[in-house]
């Protein structure tokens, strides 16, 4: 047969795969990989995970983590304690704070009541406070932890700690852990993406740094309206065709300088500049909400010209989810009351509660809840004391409190319409079921088909993972 004869049809027909085999043989390969146990990173650091592995069999696909920087009042809003009116104005007993230490209070600061009323919802009968009606509706598809407690006291550390396991910046977010165990399903949009709401936060964007894990699974944030990341489109004059030829070309460049020097992060770069690539396409379409019914809006509180609002960040997650994102984080700070906590929470309440439930609503109506992890929490809880100071212009508020503070958990395998854990009398220890925040860790990598024990990664001689040498799957939770 003379080749040059031959058309690129007839060759494929001829060559005993075909098309039809060629596309077989590729999706046979990412079944392979999926069912492919997760390997450690090796000695030298470089990432030799299998994307898509699992250690046992995954129970959700993708996770969305609303998380509430500046730590919400569990004790106003999820932990009712009728003690504390019992003892509103009198000093808590020292025999309950003894060896406590605190930023802004004495020790012997009076007790201050819960700001709002507690009613009970659903057949669960969770306890909720007025300022979340819309939480209220869902009761029944949530599963509340009042048990949570963490090492750290201060927001910056304590942000970090929930995010990547340690207080000191510098470590892989859990986003970005996920992405290194599993890979993502959006070959279009990074695998974790980062959303922000509400103004500043103190962890920075060392909750979404890719640490000493290699540079693509760095979570990258998003902006909810126009374009989602800066200078995504390309500058006046420049084609498509152009661009491909430049990229090609850059590519090519930092091959031969990887192959010659063997310099770390050059693989991470050339990613990088791909993925970009790919985005310029998917991007318009993400962000284009004239295909999202008045009804869905409505019920997320939002409008399509909306712009940075969290609920309007809680319905690109849906899209983002609809996408094959793999991790993806809500920011929304705000929460920070040290002063006239009552006041403080109406707002946060007001911007926030609509958004949460709608995903939650939206995600269940799609038939996505049960393949998705919805979390929610702050970095710590707050104090049964009273915060005030003439001096600090600080009055009816309240502490940091990290022996104990409320989450919740609803999709993903989750036993929803539970109560996990308890505290005192006081809302100033757990006496039940005690949950530390490398178990919420522990337990998300669980619901995605990972052990966190064995997700390791070694750097500077020695490896690390997610939780660190701690932490234990909830059972109650997701058993």
């Amino acid at each position: 047969m003379n080749l040059k004869e031959v058309t690129r049809r007839q060759l494929f027909a001829a060559c005993g795969i075909g098309l039809g085999k060629i596309s077989l043989a590729s999706l046979l390969a990412g079944d392979t990989a999926a069912a492919s146990p997760i390997a450690s990173g090796s000695a030298s650091g470089s990432a030799t995970s299998l994307n898509g592995g699992l250690h046992h069999r995954a129970k959700i696909k993708r996770v969305i983590y609303l998380f509430m920087a500046g730590a919400p009042s569990q004790l106003d809003l999820f932990d009712h304690k009728p003690k504390l009116v019992e003892l509103e104005g009198k000093p808590i007993p020292p025999s309950v704070i003894a060896g406590q230490r605190y930023a802004f209070i004495q020790p012997g600061a009076a007790v201050l009541s819960p700001r709002f009323k507690f009613n009970r919802y659903g057949q669960s009968g969770a306890e909720i406070a007025d300022p979340l009606p819309h939480l209220a509706e869902i009761a029944d598809d949530v599963a509340f932890i009042r048990s949570v407690h963490t090492d750290q006291f201060n927001h910056a550390p304590a942000q970090i700690f929930v995010n990547t396991g340690s207080p000191i910046p510098g470590r892989p977010a859990m986003g970005s852990w996920l992405t290194y165990g599993l890979g993502s399903e959006a070959d279009d949009l990074p695998g974790f993406v980062v959303l922000k709401s509400g103004g500043n936060l103190s962890g920075g964007a060392a909750m979404w740094n890719n640490g000493f894990l290699p540079g693509q699974h760095q979570g990258v944030p998003f902006r909810s309206s126009g374009d989602p990341i800066l200078h995504v489109a390309n500058p006046p004059g420049i084609s498509r065709e152009t661009q491909r030829a430049t990229l090609d070309l850059l590519t090519d460049l930092n091959r031969r300088r990887e192959a010659s020097l063997a310099v770390d992060g050059i693989n991470s770069r050339i990613e990088s500049y791909e993925m970009a690539y790919r985005m310029q396409t998917r991007a318009p379409e993400l962000m284009d909400f004239s295909g999202e019914s008045d009804e869905t809006l409505s019920m997320y509180g939002t409008k399509r010209d909306d712009a940075g609002s969290f609920a309007k960040n809680c319905l690109l997650a849906r899209r983002l989810a609809e996408r094959g994102v793999r991790f993806i984080q809500l920011y929304h700070s705000g929460w920070d009351h040290h002063s006239n906590v009552e006041g403080g929470l109406k707002s946060q309440c007001k911007a926030t509660d609509q958004g949460c439930a709608a995903l939650v609503k939206d995600l269940k109506q799609r038939g996505m809840l049960d393949e998705t992890l919805v979390v929610w929490g702050g970095e710590f809880g707050r104090t049964p004391m009273v915060e005030a100071s003439a001096a600090l212009g600080r009055s009816l508020g309240r502490d940091h409190h990290p022996q104990a503070f409320t989450m919740w958990m609803a999709g993903g395998g989750v036993r929803a319409g539970q109560t996990i854990g308890k505290t005192d009398d006081l809302g100033f220890h757990p006496v039940e079921d005690a949950v530390h925040v490398h178990d919420i860790q522990a337990t998300i990598l669980h619901q995605l088909g990972i052990d966190h024990e064995r997700l390791t990664f070694t750097f500077a001689g020695r490896p690390f993972r997610l939780t660190d040498v701690h932490g234990h799957v909830i059972e109650k939770l997701v058993g």
